[in-house]
């Protein structure tokens, strides 16, 4: 994988988050050697890195120490802090024929220069997907993006094939963008599910019933996008051309102006990106419900 290195590289993970930890657990099941969990200060971060650790079988490093016997250094760190977290390492250890990956999403690999200028080949391998306490996905079938330096990016891709995911490279100038994507396809998501539970009060349904009264919905609306795409799985008034009902939808939810905004902002997209019928007369009510 990398110069003078027989089998797979002992690894240190930066951070015991959510994604850190997956990562770490994700790795050791597929026969990585997880030699250190890092974190950054101590309290909390030093109590999540000591049972990680235990877990994935590392030792616990506080600070800016770091272990000897390590190949590779992951950052799962904010994002905020990943340059901060490198800099402080950067001293620390010989950093030539090494690798250091971060798991941003939106920041390029430039993020570790600091660790590059020493030596290190550095690269950013973002996986789309979620992690919130209390789960950890499986990184199967996940993709990863995947930009830097070459021998990074070649470490990174094996990394990956190896618990499971799916690598494909990206260029620097598209990282936001592709966050941004992201941020659609999960966080903002998820703030779409949160405006309709308060839609289903409108309607006489608390949070809770309305969470488990969606799920089936929700559920059929991925399988259709999945099997079909978006124009295929989409439904309701707008592809039907129904006017009146979406004057009716407007009337109501004009008690509430967040609410009224992302329903137009939706519904507006959805004359634009996918198929419906009366689209003029459609417009044309959104654009009065906004003045």
């Amino acid at each position: 994988m990398l110069p003078g290195m027989k089998g797979k590289p002992r690894i240190a993970i930066v951070g015991a988050g959510n994604f850190g930890s997956a990562l770490a657990v994700s790795l050791r099941k597929a026969g990585y050697t997880i030699e250190a969990v890092i974190a950054h200060s101590r309290g909390a971060s030093l109590r999540r890195a000591q049972r990680l650790a235990k877990e994935v079988g590392a030792h616990v490093f506080a600070g800016a120490a770091t272990p000897s016997r390590v190949d590779l250094l992951w950052f799962c760190v904010p994002d905020s802090q990943i340059a901060r977290a490198a800099r402080a390492l950067a001293e620390q250890r010989q950093w030539k024929g090494r690798v250091a990956l971060h798991s941003s999403g939106a920041l390029t690999s430039d993020e570790l220069a600091v660790l590059r200028r020493r030596g290190a080949a550095v690269a950013s391998v973002h996986p789309l997907m979620t992690f919130v306490q209390g789960l950890r996905p499986s990184l199967a079938g996940v993709p990863f993006a995947i930009e830097g330096d070459a021998a990074a990016v070649r470490a990174a891709r094996r990394i990956v094939n190896d618990v499971g995911g799916r690598a494909y490279s990206i260029d620097k100038a598209s990282k936001a963008a592709y966050h941004a994507w992201g941020t659609f396809a999960s966080p903002l998501f998820t703030a779409l599910l949160a405006t309709s539970e308060q839609v289903a009060g409108l309607a006489g349904v608390d949070r809770l019933a309305a969470r488990r009264r969606m799920i089936p919905i929700l559920l059929q609306t991925l399988a259709n996008y999945a099997a079909f795409d978006a124009a295929g799985a989409f439904s309701g008034p707008i592809v039907r051309g129904d006017v009146d009902t979406v004057k009716r939808h407007l009337r109501v939810l004009r008690k509430d102006p967040v609410i009224q905004d992302v329903y137009l902002s939706l519904a507006l997209a959805a004359l634009r990106y996918l198929p419906g019928k009366n689209t003029a007369a459609l417009q044309k009510a959104l654009k009065l419900a906004r003045k």
